[in-house]
């Protein structure tokens, strides 16, 4: 095994899928910073991204899907199906993003099950050797560093010096390369030659392709956002905005062509594909078109963690579909685990606190959990302690009310907006929110394993180092 912990952690295997199928290929497509509303099917009057639009059409949608309010943290809680803060995951910078070397992945059990992985674009999980996605169960991994191309914090989270979203220095494995192109483009190719790869070798395949658009410096060729500058021009920041944009219909166009190639190597068929539309809430669309939700990026309302997802797969479950049950990233690894049937070990099985929502794929209508999710945007100031910040920037919900920060209930069905704060009319809800998510922050005593890691952090980012070093 390549990775020690999993030796005594782990014990897979794979048989066939919950169709019947053989366990299917798995591509799940993420992109950064994109709002619940930034796509011209949920009405935005800017933006066109018609392979998207297409894909959702025959797809299973699920309208209410719910991330993390910032990326690492998402990122965090997917890989490994329980909150982020379970994972000491609490800022997306000074170490407090790294995923702790004892959490079991998502990918790592898939390739114990005999699945190829690989992923393509951003991780954002730690960027020290240890941290690298070749650690966490990535046999290929194609990507930039820190949270955005460019970006550099004290400690080891930084990308390549002066580095750029055209022409980008990524790490292809052990190589630091120099590339030709737009990121996106970059990151979108290098997994369909990955694929295809794999295809020859007749194994299964796990394909995360993560881009970091449209996560600023909002860096792209102008032929990409030229024709919305007369569209964002009465917006404040109008080209910034043009360019956000710009990145999305990109993003568009290579999943067009990643379903196109998926279809022209007959893989289609047995081919899961996941669209989880954004990592965390909306940034600059949100002043064009939010889709009604209130909040960004950052925030614990509605506009902060909400999102959709849309899957298919043509051999495994029925489609076009909608489902409006609230289902969250945390269910994605147990939902996958049911799918390609892996057995996991009791160890697996206590880490993952998400909820395989496999029967609302098969029928959306089915019954479904009115469960408690858990919000907090962190990001406290280095050395504070976290229990003096339990109600700051908060949220816990069920499926039809959402208590923000201890202060604020809201009624979902009716306020999705979140306009009319209802605690003093249902103060008995308020409280049962209450109690469940005070037993949750409880339960959170020895999950801060990353508070003091700052203190001693290198005092040069790992890619930098890499960089001078090769």
């Amino acid at each position: 095994m390549k990775n020690p912990i999993l030796a005594l952690a782990l014990l897979f295997a794979i048989g066939k899928s919950a169709s019947g199928e053989s366990p299917p290929n798995i591509i799940l497509v993420m992109p950064d910073d994109v709002g619940y509303g930034d796509y011209s099917f949920q009405g935005n009057p800017i933006i066109k991204t018609p392979a998207i639009d297409a894909f959702v059409k025959s797809s299973v949608l699920f309208s209410d899907f719910h991330v993390s309010p910032t990326c690492a943290p998402t990122r965090s809680a997917l890989l490994t199906g329980r909150h982020e803060f379970e994972n000491g995951v609490t800022h997306t910078i000074h170490e407090r993003e790294r995923l702790p070397l004892n959490a079991i992945t998502m990918a790592q059990v898939l390739q114990q099950a005999g699945y190829k992985t690989g992923i393509f674009g951003k991780w954002h999980l730690g960027d020290e050797p240890a941290y690298l996605p070749s650690k966490r169960g990535f046999d290929e991994f194609y990507i930039h560093g820190a949270g955005g191309i460019g970006q550099s914090y004290p400690g080891s989270c930084g990308d390549f010096p002066g580095n750029n979203n055209i022409n980008p220095t990524l790490l292809h494995n052990d190589s630091v390369v120099k590339t030709q192109g737009y990121c996106t483009d970059l990151f979108f190719a290098q997994s369909m030659r990955w694929i295809d790869k794999q295809q020859q070798d007749g194994k299964p395949f796990f394909a995360m392709i993560t881009p970091n658009a449209a996560h600023t410096p909002h860096v792209l060729p102008r032929k990409e956002f030229e024709h919305l500058l007369p569209l964002t021009k009465k917006f404040q920041q109008s080209q910034e905005l043009a360019k956000h944009y710009g990145m999305i219909e990109n993003i568009d166009r290579n999943v067009g062509k990643l379903l196109e190639h998926l279809r022209e190597k007959q893989l289609e068929k047995n081919t899961l594909v996941i669209y989880l539309a954004s990592d965390n809430g909306g940034t600059m669309g949100t002043r064009v078109h939010s889709a009604g939700l209130r909040g960004t990026k950052g925030s614990p309302w509605q506009g902060g963690t909400r999102t959709w997802s849309a899957w298919r797969w043509p051999a495994g479950f029925k489609s076009p579909a909608r489902c409006d049950a609230s289902v969250a990233q945390i269910d994605i690894f147990p939902t996958i685990a049911q799918i390609t049937k892996i057995r996991l070990t009791e160890n697996a099985k206590a880490q993952i606190k998400g909820k395989s929502f496999l029967p609302l794929l098969q029928n959306p209508q089915s019954d479904w959990e009115n469960r408690l999710l858990f919000t907090h945007v962190g990001r406290w100031p280095n050395g504070a302690d976290p229990k003096l910040h339990q109600y700051q920037n908060c949220a816990v919900r069920d499926q039809r009310y959402s208590l923000v920060n201890d202060k604020e209930l809201y009624d979902l069905k009716n306020d999705l907006a979140q306009k009319r704060n209802i605690i003093a009319e249902q103060p008995e809800i308020a409280a049962r929110l209450k109690a469940g998510y005070d037993a949750w922050w409880k339960s959170l005593d020895k999950s801060f394993v990353n508070e003091s890691a700052y203190l001693n952090a290198p005092k040069l980012n790992a890619f930098r180092e890499l960089y001078e070093k090769k």
